[in-house]
């Protein structure tokens, strides 16, 4: 196992067992990744090193676009360059990527300004996605730190239908496409405006959770309408998400009571979500949160409660769906990072 953690000079590598850090793509601010297992990258590119095959890597970054790693993020290459962005003007800042759990070469890319595309190669070559900046609500998207534009933050496939992808715009709508891109929703009833990141689980395929910066919300229909859920959520601002992969009626948010308090004071928490019960804050739970701690980016892991948490503080994880944490002893920058994968 690898773990992968974006920051705002470079992609690190972990493998928590040994406690190794490599560091790839130095210099670039990355800003999304995806990590993925598939038949014909096992074939082309052999093992991990613990008998899995090297799961390929997606690094999305703010100046140089996309690039694809298939051996497990040893080496880097650029990727869809002569797509991803307007015709001669070099690619776009890749903001977000997400691999269908259906197949893992088809491949979805977000850029700034928002634009969406797909791949049919495991993110090597990409065609624009059509529709997505034609929706009523785009002449209101604005990313408030630079108001003149705005993002893909986050995409997210439905794990029961190929054609379904939901993309979450920074700043202004959730837009949700049926199928693959033809036709786009815009703005579900009960959706949030500010979606920082979405999460569904294999065992659920109706659920979707979204934490955005307006709160956080629940769709029990593919993401067609969706429901505050906030009982016991002190702070809604949300930032980070996973679903424990054992139980799809458990998640794990970081949350904030504002956007300064959450990327530029640093006072941010970490809560279990379980549906039946609403949230409880996670403190004193080996995790450190409150003062001094800017919010976390989280990760599924592969076992039934296992998730990832990482924020300036350092990198922990849970086995029982919050109830401990421990620190992974491994030498990480003590800022916050901007995404976290497991491979």
């Amino acid at each position: 196992m690898r773990i992968y953690a974006a920051y705002d000079d470079g992609l690190r590598v972990v493998d928590p067992a040994t406690g190794a850090v490599e560091t790839r793509l130095s210099g670039q601010r990355v800003e999304c990744l995806s990590v993925a297992r598939g038949e014909a990258d096992a074939d082309a590119d052999g093992t991990d090193g613990a008998g899995d095959s090297a799961p390929r890597v997606l690094a999305g970054t703010s100046d140089a676009g996309l690039f694809r790693s298939v051996d497990g993020g040893s080496r880097f290459a650029r990727a869809a360059a002569a797509t991803l962005g307007p015709e001669g003007s070099g690619p776009d800042a890749v903001t977000a990527v997400a691999t269908s759990p259906h197949d893992p070469d088809v491949v979805w890319i977000g850029t700034e300004p928002s634009r969406a595309y797909r791949s049919a190669d495991g993110g090597e070559t990409a065609e624009r996605v059509g529709g997505l900046t034609d929706l009523p609500s785009a002449e209101e998207w604005s990313f408030p730190p630079r108001p003149d534009t705005h993002h893909v933050r986050w995409i997210e496939p439905c794990p029961a239908d190929p054609e379904r992808w939901l993309l979450g715009i920074e700043a202004g709508a959730l837009a949700v496409t049926a199928d693959g891109g033809e036709t786009w929703t815009d703005r579900p009833p009960g959706s949030r405006r500010d979606t920082h990141a979405m999460a569904t689980h294999p065992d659920a395929p109706d659920r979707v959770y979204a934490a955005a910066g307006d709160g956080f919300a629940e769709s029990g229909d593919r993401g067609d309408s969706w429901r505050v859920r906030d009982a016991g959520l002190d702070h809604g601002y949300v930032w980070g998400l996973a679903v424990d992969p054992g139980d799809p009626d458990t998640a794990l948010v970081s949350a904030a009571e504002s956007a300064t308090a959450a990327h530029r004071r640093g006072e941010a928490y970490l809560y279990r979500y379980r549906r039946n019960e609403g949230f409880d804050r996670l403190d004193e739970r080996g995790f450190p949160t409150g003062e001094g701690t800017y919010r976390a980016v989280l990760a599924a892991g592969r076992a039934a409660g296992e998730v990832w948490a990482l924020s300036n503080r350092g990198l922990f994880v849970t086995r029982d769906a919050g109830d401990s944490f421990e620190q992974v002893p491994v030498d990480l920058p003590d800022r916050a990072a901007r995404a976290l994968a497991v491979g």
